[in-house]
């Protein structure tokens, strides 16, 4: 069978690489002291939204609708990772201060930096946040898999009806 004719692993492959996004970045933060940037956070949050997208997906597997809306879900939600992290390396990167940018405005709007501050509290500028890993920038890991989700997403919303 066919990966493609198998939403529910896709779903569920989905869920746990954004899932593994997020604990890889809590290793760095509290193993390895690399401190986030309100950008960081902003991204390890998209990740967590799309985790959630896909776990209700799976929760809804019995419904060809709600797995392609998860599939949608995730798409918007893989192109919205794309930008933040393009912007965070071509233009946050380059600025001093991220007080008062959007990623800043959303994280403390949603409140998420008070009640889980380990995961979402931003603790670094994004001068200070532009690290590299084995060379490459580290948004760019972020944003190869925000690529690759996306994909996930759209071969989910293409699925073909199997009843």
């Amino acid at each position: 069978m066919r990966l493609r004719e198998r939403p529910v692993l896709l779903l569920a492959l989905g869920a746990l690489l954004s899932a593994g996004a997020v604990a890889a970045a809590l290793v760095s933060q509290h193993v390895f002291d690399m401190q986030p940037c309100p950008w960081c956070v902003l991204q390890r949050l998209i990740f967590a939204v799309i985790a959630l997208a896909c776990v209700v997906g799976l929760l809804l597997q019995r419904s060809t609708l709600a797995q392609r809306i998860a599939g949608g879900a995730v798409i918007l939600l893989a192109i919205e990772g794309v930008v933040a992290a393009l912007w965070q390396h071509f233009v946050a990167a380059a600025s001093s201060s991220c007080n008062l940018t959007f990623a800043d405005r959303v994280m403390s709007g949603l409140g998420l930096d008070a009640l889980l501050p380990s995961v979402f509290q931003a603790t670094a500028s994004c001068a200070d946040a532009a690290v590299r890993l084995l060379g490459v920038p580290y948004e760019f890991y972020s944003l190869a898999l925000y690529v690759l989700l996306g994909a996930l997403g759209a071969l989910v919303l293409t699925q073909r009806a199997t009843r």
